[in-house]
């Protein structure tokens, strides 16, 4: 089963095409990314399997033509992998904010997209362009097989005192003001590649998934569902990630509003795209410049590293004790399996726990491994996260079985 894998933002569309087998059974066809839709410039990025990465730049006025253009490099002579559109079986898109509504993915029809539209509220900056990116293939492949797969749905499953917010009730009836959590389906696909790599049981195992990139959040899983997760009614809450401030007193938000004289809009900026590892540092969002300029002396650099690394570590301590112990914690994501110096730092801070790094295999590998030693305890591992296959692999079980 050929899958299309879209993931439409406001102003770009990522892309994958897969040839679906089984969900171990798998390839990559194609990749790529459409960029700065809707300005008077676009580019399409596209790597077939096998061949040269393809570029073009020419205008894309609205999706539709973002859409168009990826499937038309799909198909061509020279950088295509397919002969045909008519060769893609289904879609799956990843869409952001699925509310209360959806604890599954779920078959397109007209009322999964009234209740995304539900949504745009809660996640205006993706919701509507996930839409946009569902309408677009319907205008573009009348009757293909869509399924959306949300990244809120694997925490459906937590319990109460752990997504309510300490606010009036009446906020939560009226608006359904909770925390929902993100990154889900990372989260669940690295949990299982966890319990398959340990030998663990993933429906008995006590895990903590750390998905760490430019944005980051961790995860508790007991019994195959999660009970607790770090971002909340967005994903500003939690970790300090690479522009967003993570948690923060809410009195700061007023108190800054009132002296710099902001509005709504410009406060949402600065929590959003001005703080975290770059606010701190005054140097980059990116970890790697961090450790540089740490090197070279930089306080600020460090302060934000500490303080990335102090607050992941406060969180894994949470869980473990949400749980009442942990089985395994997994790193994933760009920094979780790239940045061996935040997952020692993380890790040494567990020997009470009775987790145990083994330096040697943590600083040397980059790939799936277990980084613990024997005698740990508590398994340590870097899992590569991908998101994409699991909305790949959604979308087959689902067609599959209409």
């Amino acid at each position: 089963m050929i899958i299309l894998v879209l993931n439409c933002g406001s102003s770009s569309i990522k892309y994958q095409l897969l040839n679906m087998k089984s969900e171990s059974d798998n390839a990559l066809m194609a990749k790529g990314i459409v960029e700065r839709i809707g300005l008077p410039q676009g580019l399409l990025s596209h790597k077939p399997a096998g061949k040269n990465k393809y570029e073009v730049e020419r205008p894309f006025k609205n999706h539709t033509e973002g859409i168009n253009a990826l499937l038309e490099a799909l198909v061509s002579k020279n950088h295509g992998v397919i002969n045909d559109v008519d060769e893609i079986n289904a879609v799956g898109h990843r869409v952001a904010h699925g509310g209360e509504y959806f604890t599954n993915s779920s078959l397109v029809d007209s009322q999964v997209k009234k209740e995304i539209e539900k949504c745009f509220e809660l996640a205006p900056l993706h919701n509507p362009a996930n839409l946009l990116g569902i309408e677009a293939m319907e205008r573009l492949l009348p009757g293909i097989r869509q399924v959306a797969v949300f990244d809120t749905s694997f925490h459906q499953t937590m319990p109460e005192q752990a997504y309510f917010y300490a606010l009036p009730y009446e906020y939560y009836e009226k608006y359904r003001i909770r925390r929902y959590g993100f990154h889900g389906t990372s989260h669940q696909y690295v949990a299982r590649k966890a319990c398959r790599m340990t030998g663990l049981d993933f429906n008995t195992a006590k895990l903590i998934t750390c998905h760490m990139g430019n944005g980051s959040s961790v995860a508790a899983i007991n019994c195959g569902k999660s009970v607790d997760t770090s971002m909340g009614f967005t994903p500003l809450e939690g970790l300090m990630m690479g522009t967003r401030s993570g948690d923060i007193d809410a009195g700061v938000v007023t108190f800054i509003q009132e002296k710099e004289s902001m509005d709504a809009k410009s406060v949402n900026n600065f929590l959003n795209k001005n703080s975290g590892l770059w606010g701190i540092s005054g140097v980059s969002s990116d970890m790697r410049d961090l450790w540089k300029e740490s090197e070279n002396g930089n306080k600020r650099a460090q302060l934000a590293l500490d303080m990335f690394i102090y607050r992941a570590l406060k969180y894994v301590g949470a869980y473990a004790a949400a749980m009442n112990g942990v089985d395994a914690i997994v790193f994933t994501g760009g920094i979780g399996e790239n940045d061996c110096n935040v997952r020692k730092q993380i890790s040494l801070n567990l020997a009470y726990m009775g987790a145990e790094l083994d330096v040697e295999a943590n600083d040397k590998e980059r790939n799936d491994k277990i980084i613990s030693t024997p005698e740990s305890k508590i398994k340590l591992l870097i899992a590569s996260t991908n998101e994409e296959l699991v909305i790949a692999t959604d979308t087959m079980h689902i067609v599959s079985n209409l």
